[in-house]
């Protein structure tokens, strides 16, 4: 069966059969050491019960909670703009950790080389969604489903592709349906800061 943890707003994180998901944020051959280095320092916190690791699938039903067990469940076509692609090492590789009581989120990301921009670097377009993801699913960890309203984002320094970075996002408040963030991107020692952003997400009823 699956396990299951809850977070504050009864939101279960889900861990299906592994013959009925791939899990893409488990490591894999294409990760740095630097990227297994973090990695394995949060699955350490998160066995303290600081953080709580969240799987990632590459569509967005398997995400979500099994509202009626047993129930036949519908092939799906889509897949996230995130787990596109089936090789690893050559898009998005990450892994997200959240902090429930400080309502923190925090994604190890390592950028491959389908992912360029200018020769060597990281496309700006990539960066913003690895931040939206990041964001996101801080705002859905701490008040419910909600979506992208506004994403502001501040480009300080290039990311190298194949390079490991930190992109870390907070809920600094929530008024109503609306969920206020903040999310910045560092270099793996803290030193360098690559991105600063503001997120508003509104939640779904």
């Amino acid at each position: 069966g699956s396990v299951f943890t809850s977070l504050s707003w009864d939101l279960q994180v889900t861990w299906p059969r592994a013959e009925e998901c791939k899990d893409y944020s488990l490591p894999n051959s294409s990760w740095s050491q630097n990227m297994m280095d973090l990695y394995n320092k949060y699955m350490e916190l998160s066995r303290h019960g600081t953080w709580i690791r969240l799987p990632s699938y590459r569509a967005r039903v398997d995400h979500l909670i099994e509202q009626c067990p047993g129930s036949v469940k519908h092939q799906v076509t889509t897949r996230l703009f995130s787990r596109n692609l089936d090789v690893e090492g050559l898009g998005f590789e990450y892994a997200m950790f959240y902090n429930q009581a400080e309502q923190r989120t925090v994604c190890i990301f390592q950028a491959g080389p389908y992912l360029e921009g200018p020769p060597g670097l990281t496309h700006g377009g990539a960066v913003a969604t690895i931040i939206d993801f990041t964001a996101g699913t801080c705002a859905i960890c701490a008040a419910g489903m909600a979506r992208t309203a506004n994403l502001n984002i501040n480009y300080r320094n290039p990311i190298t592709l194949g390079s490991t970075v930190v992109v870390k996002s907070r809920v600094d408040k929530i008024e109503g349906r609306k969920i206020f963030l903040s999310a910045e991107i560092q270099n793996v020692d803290g030193q360098v800061l690559h991105t600063e952003a503001t997120a508003l997400f509104i939640q779904v009823k």
